[in-house]
């Protein structure tokens, strides 16, 4: 998936309103901002394969060690543990691991038997959501309205720079999926890695959104003084 991840960040934030939307992002994105460093070290591979799905013409035929699922799970721990030991934040931390497995659970949904389980083992799964191209918009749209509508709902403009660079990011991401859409052209590898590299550019600017918006707060009610019921 490419802006169902952003969804998970975003909806994250109810769970985690302490936690800024950035460093949400980043779990929720950690494994795919990982592939194009590896990639470029030589670590991991992928290559231009029109036909491979209908939706992403790539053949990711070597990343086991940002998309295993045993790694996942490694990445979901030391995340979880690493931001517990700086903010001392047991519930963000638990939300943060859990959003890197999720990035594994999407992709494993998204695409076809290629997720590999084990590094260095040659067993590969994945349910084939790519295969269809209207399928998968349906569903990653409807993730990502849902995560949008989540986090409108937990976090609320305090000027105009959180509602408008919250507003300008929702439409940007909507428009680099339409993008991803209409280009059935695959972009070389070198394109490819250098693409995923730019997926960094978007941290600071969720930061920066995050500094001006504030979690609501909701009032709890007073509980009623229970009245015995009448014979």
């Amino acid at each position: 998936m490419f802006i169902g991840h952003y969804a998970v960040a975003l909806a994250a934030k109810k769970a985690a309103p302490k936690t800024s939307l950035g460093t949400l992002l980043i779990s929720a994105q950690f494994p795919d901002l990982l592939f194009p460093i590896l990639a470029l070290l030589g670590l991991e591979h992928v290559r231009p394969d029109p036909g491979n799905t209908a939706f992403a013409p790539y053949d990711f035929y070597d990343y086991p060690i940002s998309h295993s699922v045993i790694t996942s799970i490694t990445w979901s721990i030391a995340f979880g543990l690493i931001y517990f030991a700086i903010r001392g934040d047991r519930k963000g931390s638990w939300v943060l691991g859990i959003c890197v497995l999720s990035h594994w659970i999407l992709d494993f949904i998204s695409h076809r038997p290629d997720m590999p389980l084990i590094p260095g083992v040659a067993s590969y799964v994945g349910l084939g959501l790519w295969n269809s191209v209207a399928g998968t918009v349906i569903v990653e749209g409807g993730i990502f309205v849902a995560g949008v509508i989540l986090y409108i709902r937990t976090a609320t403009a305090v000027d105009r720079i959180g509602r408008y660079s919250f507003w300008a990011f929702v439409v940007f991401s909507i428009l680099f999926y339409v993008g991803i859409i209409l280009n059935r052209e695959p972009a070389s590898k070198s394109a490819l890695t250098i693409g995923g590299l730019l997926q960094w550019i978007i941290i600071p600017w969720t930061y920066w959104i995050d500094r001006h918006r504030r979690v609501v707060v909701v009032a709890e009610m007073p509980k009623e003084t229970a009245q015995p019921s009448s014979a």
